[in-house]
């Protein structure tokens, strides 16, 4: 299938210009003006719109065990979600159980995308038992296609690592080419907050914030920059929510360490006032780390502009408001964390990004596709629009508008933290390697389309 995308203004991290763009199987054939038409199979006019790569999104959690239950999104489910909201590549956490080998890990994750995959994806493994036989697989995950592990600083108990575990995993990362990501937050302080919180009898939605406090994330992050630069290894920190942690990221980077991080889209839009909803409400808002206070969102959206946040993931991991996030309704330590996200990443920074001039395009593709595929070794066959790059093209309107719902979304969860917000820009047409998968309100991908990559050796910004 040879497919022409007509007359499109086509943004990519940092070009702006009108070109048509022949696609030839599955990758991008050719980039030029006025081109012949006579051998394309389907032209497809974009005159007005915008053409975007596809987005990334580097921090998801489909089909994950949690807390008693599974986060409701699987890799059908929410893949087709992604792909309505112009995401056509994510990369998803294997975690790995107690006395569980790597390769047996990625397994386990392989069999869950099986046959049910409709977009891209990849593999982060996250280590919570390492032993001398784990810590030699990891110089081999390259070979399995993965370029990056995940270390939990917070979940004591269940998934957090002591600081001996998170160096040695440092220096072995950094000698094998492996990018270390971690969850920063002190995961003893909160355990001792939570434990006290509970035995007063503090047992609401709110509490959940009010016992992992900013100050626990702060220095989480400024102890991982800190080892990771005495193991002479890169670092990135996952869903980074506050200034003082930014902080530690700007500080380290100025050093010339390579040091990155992640926001989530829900924390430019939320603060911890929203767990505090009427009665049960706010357990629709539990994630961790939790949500902060408004001058915290305006230091994301300064980190985004000044590229000490490199990306805007989501770490989408839906639990139904009925039936699972209800399992910690007379105690908040018992609700699931997380929230959905993964369709609504791009039309929410668009909106209160683009469209309100606190980021340009450029800047918008740059942090939701064009970095995270450099961070993830996945650059240039995705996360921009050049020749021999892949097909992950959007075709985008930024004129038209939209009434965000869980009516209408296509996440398999039955609520929306954004419900009623009115954004603009709409995701048109989504192509993945040249497939149409989203024509307007209409799927064609299929499941068991989706591809798993091989990860190549991260490009650092």
């Amino acid at each position: 299938m040879r497919t022409l995308i007509r007359k499109g203004r086509i943004i990519t991290a940092s070009d702006d210009y009108v070109a048509d763009i022949l696609i030839d199987g599955e990758r991008i054939a050719l980039i030029g003006r006025e081109l012949d038409a006579t051998s394309a199979d389907r032209e497809i006019d974009a005159a007005g719109k915008y053409v975007l790569p596809g987005g990334i999104d580097v921090h998801t959690h489909l089909d994950m065990p949690f807390g008693g239950t599974v986060s409701s999104d699987d890799f059908f489910t929410g893949h087709r979600a992604a792909a309505f909201g112009g995401t056509t590549t994510h990369v998803d956490f294997a975690i790995q159980g107690k006395g569980e080998s790597l390769h047996q890990t990625l397994q386990n994750w392989h069999e869950r995308a099986n046959g049910k995959a409709a977009i891209d994806y990849g593999f982060h493994v996250a280590i919570t038992d390492l032993d001398d036989q784990v810590m030699e697989e990891i110089g081999r995950l390259p070979e399995m296609g993965v370029r990056s592990i995940k270390l939990f600083m917070a979940y004591k108990g269940t998934l957090m690592v002591d600081d001996e575990t998170l160096f040695k995993s440092l220096m072995k990362a950094g000698e094998s080419g492996v990018l270390v990501m971690v969850h920063a937050e002190n995961g003893d302080v909160i355990d001792v907050l939570v434990k006290k919180a509970i035995a007063q009898g503090n047992l609401s939605p709110k509490w959940h914030a009010l016992t992992r406090p900013p100050s626990a994330e702060a220095e989480a992050t400024s102890r991982a920059v800190r080892l990771a630069d005495i193991a002479g290894a890169p670092l990135y920190v996952v869903h980074l929510t506050q200034r003082d942690a930014l902080q530690a990221i700007s500080e380290a980077r100025a050093r010339g360490q390579k040091a990155y991080a992640e926001t989530c889209t829900q924390y430019l839009f939320f603060t911890k006032d929203d767990l505090d909803r009427e009665g049960f409400e706010g357990a629709k808002w539990v994630c961790s780390p939790p949500f902060r206070e408004v001058e915290d969102q305006q230091a994301l959206w300064r980190g985004l502009r000044t590229g000490d946040l490199s990306a805007v993931s989501t770490d989408h991991c839906p639990f139904n408001f009925r039936g699972q996030k209800d399992l910690g309704k007379d105690n908040f330590a018992q609700i699931p964390n997380g929230v959905p996200g993964i369709e609504d990443r791009l039309y929410m920074l668009w909106d209160a990004g683009v469209k309100n001039g606190r980021i340009t395009p450029n800047k918008f593709v740059e942090l939701v596709s064009t970095n995270p595929a450099k961070l993830m070794g996945i650059y240039p066959r995705k996360g921009t629009i050049a020749v021999g790059s892949d097909a992950d093209l959007v075709v985008w309107d930024g004129s038209a508008h939209r009434v965000i719902s869980a009516s209408t979304h296509h996440q398999n969860v039955d609520y929306n933290l954004y419900e009623g917000r009115e954004v603009h820009g709409k995701a048109e047409k989504v192509f993945i390697r040249g497939n149409l998968v989203v024509d307007g309100d209409q799927w064609l991908g299929e499941q068991g389309s989706g591809q798993y990559l091989h990860r190549e050796a991260p490009t650092w910004l």
